[in-house]
């Protein structure tokens, strides 16, 4: 059984799509079928796992657009054999406005989503979800099993999060009563800065056991690794950053429970 994960945050710059590219590789690299959807304009996954703009031919919007389309058409394999992903391009910024006056939209990634579910053979979806709390983002939520909250450990880091934990429920009450929240990764840790430690604090404390143990830490090969197109795992695989990230797949494939493994 595919098991779909959104992987989100409204606010920007807290290493989201940096999370998505990596345990996506992570995973891949672990045995398990991954497919990447990149659901966020900026297409910022898609040129982290090394697919350049012009080599997106076919991307999600128009998947969206035509959603009996064979997943085929839009699934792209990247640095390892088990990891594809389906691009994004800024032509997926107009799309809430296209279908603004449509009453299912909130449901056409889903109908995408069931169409790879019958075509492919996928362990896991990861969605890069925009920097937004969008229509791109409610579709998401409405497609998904489960989703993992990436807070950076800075000022401000819990500022928004009850926004988005509403948004949540508000889908879960009246679109999607299975979704739930799988974890939260704390990502830009700083062991040297006093604030990194009470960031954690608070966010074990509001989350409580939904935070990984494994925290990914603040890391110049994180931050180098997108320029390169290459998951950090691959750019310098014996960084702290690279490291962090193999354990936090790890953690996530112990989560027996979401029947993480099936398929």
């Amino acid at each position: 059984m595919t098991k779909v994960i959104s992987i989100i945050n409204q606010k920007g710059g807290v290493g989201k799509t940096t999370s998505t590219v990596n345990l996506g590789y992570a995973l891949a690299s672990s045995g398990k079928k991954i497919l990447v959807i990149d659901l966020d304009p900026q297409g910022n996954a898609s040129t982290g796992l090394g697919i350049d703009i012009d080599k997106r031919e076919k991307t999600i919007y128009e998947f969206l657009v035509n959603r009996n389309s064979d997943p085929k058409d839009f699934a792209i394999n990247t640095l390892n054999e088990n990891l594809d992903i389906i691009c994004a391009n800024v032509e997926l910024s107009g799309f809430e406005t296209e279908v603004a006056s449509e009453s299912k939209r909130a449901f056409y990634l889903k109908e995408v989503i069931q169409q790879i579910k019958q075509k492919s053979q996928y362990n896991q979806i990861l969605i890069d979800c925009p920097p937004s709390l969008s229509l791109l983002t409610i579709m998401s939520l409405v497609a998904s099993d489960s989703v993992i909250i990436p807070l950076q450990t800075e000022f401000f880091a819990l500022e928004g999060v009850s926004q988005l934990i509403k948004t949540i429920e508000r889908v879960k009450q009246s679109l999607n009563p299975n979704l739930i929240i799988q974890g939260v990764i704390l990502t830009m840790f700083d062991k040297r800065n006093k604030l990194s430690g009470q960031v954690e604090e608070e966010a074990r404390k509001y989350f409580g056991s939904k935070v990984y143990k494994t925290v990914i830490p603040r890391n110049v090969r994180i931050s180098e690794a997108p320029s390169h197109g290459l998951p950090v795992i691959l750019y310098d695989e014996n960084s702290t950053g690279s490291v962090a990230y193999k354990e936090l797949s790890n953690e996530i494939l112990s989560q027996k429970d979401l029947d993480i493994e099936a398929a």
